[in-house]
């Protein structure tokens, strides 16, 4: 798993799966032995894993689950594998706010649904209108945002099912093409952090009314 981490550490993994798209990942779960244990990998970043590696299967969905789509007034669609910053772009070349924060995290929607990743005031689920989840048994679940229990980097979500797909909504405010905002969050960020080096303050999580 060493080479699938940001921190360049980790034993190997007992399956290594990487979907090429819903129905792959589908039928790769239907024929796992329900007793294996099974883990999400996005980006790898800031995830610890142990050097004796992970007893189960990692499905590693970045390289498969890639699909966006602009569904018209500023409703868009992301899979689980898209990078949060790929995903900010694509917004901001349709003229779309409210995902700016996300140029700056190193992962993948599907980490950012899963933990609501935030940064600079934005949060991922203050975009959410539904989510598609799939479970251990290879189904899928599409879900209202309403259906959730979502706190600062915690969401609560039903044992043995994992994200696959967001549907954000955004706001008006720029015109076609603009990344003024984006530039000056990326600017911001590595000011005040060391970006070119491996580090792990994104690991702990800002205390109440207070932050790093």
């Amino acid at each position: 798993m060493a080479k699938h981490t940001s921190w360049k550490v980790g034993g190997p993994a007992r399956y290594f799966f990487e979907p090429r798209d819903c129905e792959d990942l589908t039928a790769f779960l239907q024929s796992l032995d329900v007793q294996v244990p099974v883990l999400w990998l996005g980006l790898g970043s800031n995830l610890l894993v142990r050097d004796g590696g992970f007893e189960g299967a990692v499905i590693a969905a970045h390289r498969g689950l890639r699909t966006m789509k602009h569904l018209g007034e500023g409703y868009l669609m992301a899979e689980a594998g898209v990078s949060c910053a790929r995903f900010s772009r694509f917004a901001g070349r349709y003229g779309w706010t409210g995902a700016e924060f996300l140029a700056g995290v190193p992962g993948t929607m599907g980490g950012a649904l899963a933990m609501n990743a935030g940064a600079f005031g934005g949060e991922t689920w203050d975009m959410v209108e539904e989510v598609d989840l799939v479970d251990r048994e290879g189904v899928f679940h599409r879900r209202p945002a309403r259906s959730f229990a979502v706190s600062y980097r915690r969401v609560e979500i039903p044992k043995a099912h994992w994200f696959t797909a967001g549907y954000f909504k955004l706001g008006e405010g720029l015109e076609k093409g603009e990344t003024i905002t984006v530039r000056s969050l990326l600017q911001k960020r590595a000011e005040s952090q060391p970006v070119r080096q491996s580090s792990a303050g994104s690991v702990f999580r800002n205390p109440l009314g207070d932050h790093a």
